[in-house]
């Protein structure tokens, strides 16, 4: 195999945490909704990554995904950003056959062991990105394309003067929404109730979206959504846990 080949996981790492430059050579600064974990990457993750990326990987690009041509039907197409280490993810391809789920990851070794993992279960459902979910949306997504999309327990960025990082955002959501089709529908969950509540506020304020709980507020975890390790471990120290699910009107 190529050097170029075998070095994709550490090129995708370094494209992550790429400085961006001005034109004349001045720091970028960018409010990122992430942070760069720097946690280890195992030889066997990268190799994952490496020697499977043809299969389930999707690179960055400044025109637009053909999703028929990335699963080869017309199937419903679910993304998720931020799906950590991938394990519910590939839960919820393996349940739902009949959609495509794409998921957005910027911490490479959880990249890598999605990939092993759906390598490990015999997934085709599946594509994985490694970039700033938002570029993604803006370069990448068809508009009116995506039947749902999911994101569970984002960065909280607890202190209030980091709050301008949360991804749930006014503007994230008009994009968002804008990637949508009718019916389609956006699932949050956090555990962090002050993180809740600015969801709920962001999500009710867009017109475009309706709210499906009973209560106007947050539904029960639904089954469908796999309990992670991280979440059952809140329960223990009794932690609460909040699920928002709107759709498109």
């Amino acid at each position: 195999m190529q050097d170029n080949q075998m070095n994709l996981a550490d090129q995708k790492r370094k494209t992550v945490e790429t400085v961006e430059l001005t034109e004349d050579g001045r720091y970028k600064r960018k409010v990122r909704s992430f942070t760069l974990r720097t946690g280890r990457f195992s030889g066997y993750q990268r190799n994952m990554m490496n020697n499977h990326w043809g299969e389930f990987g999707l690179d960055f690009q400044e025109s637009l995904f053909d999703f028929k041509a990335i699963f080869g039907n017309d199937n419903p197409v679910i993304l998720e950003i931020g799906f950590g280490m991938g394990k519910s993810l590939v839960e919820m391809a393996i349940a739902n056959p009949d959609k495509n789920y794409i998921g957005i990851e910027v911490h490479t070794p959880g990249v890598g062991a999605c990939i092993a993992l759906a390598v490990e279960k015999g997934v085709k459902n599946l594509r994985v990105i490694c970039h700033d979910a938002v570029e993604i949306l803006n370069y990448c997504i068809p508009n009116e394309s995506l039947s749902g999309l999911q994101l569970f327990f984002p960065d909280p960025w607890h202190k209030a003067r980091h709050h301008k990082r949360r991804i749930v955002q006014p503007a994230f959501l008009t994009l968002v929404l804008s990637k949508l089709k009718q019916g389609a529908f956006v699932h949050f969950a956090t555990d962090w109730e002050n993180y809740a509540e600015h969801m709920l506020e962001v999500l009710q304020a867009e017109k475009g979206l309706t709210n499906t709980s009973a209560t106007n507020d947050y539904i029960p975890r639904p089954d469908f959504r796999p309990l992670t390790k991280f979440e059952e471990r809140g329960h223990r120290l009794g932690h609460g846990v909040w699920d928002l699910y709107f759709t498109k009107i």
